[in-house]
């Protein structure tokens, strides 16, 4: 038995969060194609879909097996243990503290600490936002997180890095994301935070939903795994 997980636009048009079924043999391809004739909402989502099985992004001919879990992803918006023992990396309902998060990272080695906090804004386009939902797969985007941690790490030797994102209902001005990276050099630091923001936008299974004066909205900016783009 095959187990698949829809989150944001992708549970809105299948009307359900989780589908089960014997799809064991198919490819991921195979499945996804499946799915949209049984679901013909699924259609119009299906080029910007990515496929997660056991909570690591798949590729098109990854053949499934029983008792796999199956997750699609639509296009997203975005440890060891800290101080107080919070992890490094979190999805979390509760309002976020830059000073906190920070905390989890600043150490006797680290010279610079840099925190980058993303807040909900009011204007987009000329359009008035009221609120932003979001939502994750939480366990996917903490390995995920955990992965961007890794690639600082190997990149800025020294390097700690923290990220935790916030759910839910979120009002302006609210925090929905803050990035602390301590780094034992000032620029080290700035850089590695900037490329914590990219990568989450780009592989952390988290989505936002615009919700207007006028109506509502998933909307994302997740280009998807590197093997979506390959044109043979």
């Amino acid at each position: 038995m095959i187990t698949v997980k829809l989150f944001a636009a992708a549970a809105d048009a299948v009307g359900r969060r989780s589908l089960q079924g014997d799809w064991t043999g198919l490819t991921a391809a195979q499945l996804l194609e499946q799915l949209q004739k049984d679901y013909p909402g699924l259609a119009r989502l299906a080029p910007v879909l990515s496929i997660a099985i056991n909570r690591e992004y798949a590729t098109p001919d990854r053949r499934l097996a029983d008792g796999d879990e199956v997750a699609l992803i639509p296009p997203v918006s975005g440890g060891a243990p800290g101080p107080a023992e919070r992890p490094l990396f979190e999805v979390t309902t509760d309002p976020l503290s830059a000073d906190e998060i920070a905390a989890r990272v600043t150490n006797p080695h680290s010279g610079a600490t840099v925190v980058f906090v993303g807040t909900v804004r009011e204007w987009t386009h000329g359009r008035r936002t009221v609120h932003l939902e979001y939502e994750a797969y939480a366990e996917m985007a903490v390995a995920q997180m955990e992965q961007i941690g890794r690639e600082i790490a190997e990149r800025w030797p020294g390097a700690r890095t923290a990220i935790v994102h916030r759910v839910g209902k979120l009002a302006i001005t609210e925090a929905s994301v803050v990035i602390a990276v301590a780094t034992p050099h000032r620029a080290d630091a700035f850089e590695a935070c900037r490329h914590a923001i990219e990568r989450l936008k780009q592989i952390v299974p988290i989505w936002k939903k615009e919700v207007w004066e006028d109506g509502e909205e998933w909307v994302g900016s997740q280009t998807g795994p590197e093997w979506m783009h390959r044109t043979e």
